[in-house]
Formats: C-alpha cells, sequence, structure tokens
C-alpha cells in the first residue's frame, strides 16, 4: 500500500501554492488534501480581509481561484446562521475551521421502499478551531453555528470546478425533495470558465 504523503505549511499563502501543486495532476489523494489543510495552524491576521459577514446568511468569500480545477473560499457565520441540508452534487469538498464552533450533521437519504419519506440523522458532530472534514457528492449534511461560540466562525473550504455553480447547492429537506438554495458569494463576480479537465481523487 502506498504511504499518502505528509505535506505542512506554515502560512496560508505557502497552502495556496501547495494546493496548486497538488491540483495540477491528473489525479489526487484525498488524504494528501486533508493533511494539507490539517497542517496549517488558523492565523486571522492573514485570512480576516476575506472575511464578510452578511447580516442575514452565511457567506462565501474567494480567496484564490485555483489553477481552473479548484476554489479556495472562506465561508463565514454569524449568530445564528446555518446551512439547510445539502450535498456537494459531483464534486468533492474539503473543510477546515479557522474560528469559532460549527455543528455538522449528517443525514441518510430514506429507502425509497420505506413508508416514511424523512430524512434521518446518521450522526452529528461539533468542529472545533483547525479541524477538518470532507464532504462529497454523496453525503447530505447540514452546518450549524454553535450559540456558544464568539461572534464570527470562519470556515476554509477547498472544491473542485466540477460541482455546480458556486451561487446555488441542492438542498434536499427533511421531507426529502430537493429544491435550489441561493447563497452569498462575495469579493468577485466571476462566470463558469470552460470546463477543465478534473483530476480524479482517490483515497491511498
Amino acid at each position: 500500500m502506498d504511504q499518502t504523503p505528509v505535506q505542512t505549511v506554515e502560512t496560508l499563502a505557502e497552502l495556496v501554492k501547495k494546493l496548486h501543486e497538488i491540483f495540477s495532476a491528473d489525479k489526487v489523494n484525498v488524504e494528501e488534501v486533508q493533511n494539507l489543510m490539517g497542517s496549517y495552524k488558523s492565523n486571522p491576521v492573514e485570512w480576516s480581509k476575506y472575511a464578510k459577514l452578511d447580516k442575514y446568511r452565511y457567506t462565501r468569500n474567494l480567496v484564490d481561484e485555483g489553477n481552473g480545477k479548484f476554489n479556495l473560499m472562506i465561508l463565514c457565520w454569524g449568530e445564528g446562521h446555518g446551512s439547510s441540508i445539502h450535498d456537494h452534487t459531483d464534486s468533492h469538498c474539503f473543510l477546515k475551521l479557522l474560528q469559532g464552533q460549527l455543528k455538522e450533521t449528517l443525514f441518510n437519504w430514506p429507502d425509497v421502499k420505506s413508508k416514511s419519506q424523512e430524512m434521518s440523522k446518521k450522526w452529528e458532530k461539533t468542529l472545533q478551531e483547525n479541524q477538518c472534514t470532507y464532504i462529497n457528492g454523496k453525503i447530505s449534511s447540514m452546518i450549524k453555528k454553535k450559540k456558544k461560540s464568539p461572534y464570527l466562525c470562519c470556515l476554509l473550504f477547498v472544491t473542485l470546478w466540477n460541482s455546480i455553480p458556486h451561487s446555488l447547492c441542492l438542498a434536499p429537506s427533511l421531507a426529502s425533495f430537493k429544491t435550489r438554495l441561493k447563497t452569498l458569494l462575495f469579493d468577485r463576480a466571476f462566470s463558469h470558465p470552460p470546463t477543465p479537465t478534473i483530476p480524479a481523487l482517490h483515497a491511498s
């Protein structure tokens, strides 16, 4: 079995550079990206300029457009903010909590043969500062800010370009039907570029 490469970074700029290097390959190791994200220790001096807050809902703030294969964003939650239950269709998303506490809840899709069409909770966990998590298109989850957390929660978010446009995401409700959910994207208004060659992701 091949051992997952271990790379470490000390600054946000180094993290961006390493992500460019990793995603330049045709194949990307999921654990390698997770380890890299985990090695970065949150430093508000570096990322606070990207942390824009909206009064009514959480925001997405672009940090780096990547090399045409991924985006690096910072997501910010204010008091009482949370996301609906959603998936990340055809995408892989790597997340790292930069500040505060966030509660992540994972849901099971109902069995088509079941009489109940409501989604059931599979597990729930609380993310602490500098902890990482991973979501892909086969996972339906909901993220909500913890009430006892400081006012601003920030999450570092890496997603592949083969996800749907950044202003929309699929949001299944507890009744298990899908709708499209608008979110706020700050810093740059950009359209989807020509479809690039997306690297294949694999676990070691």
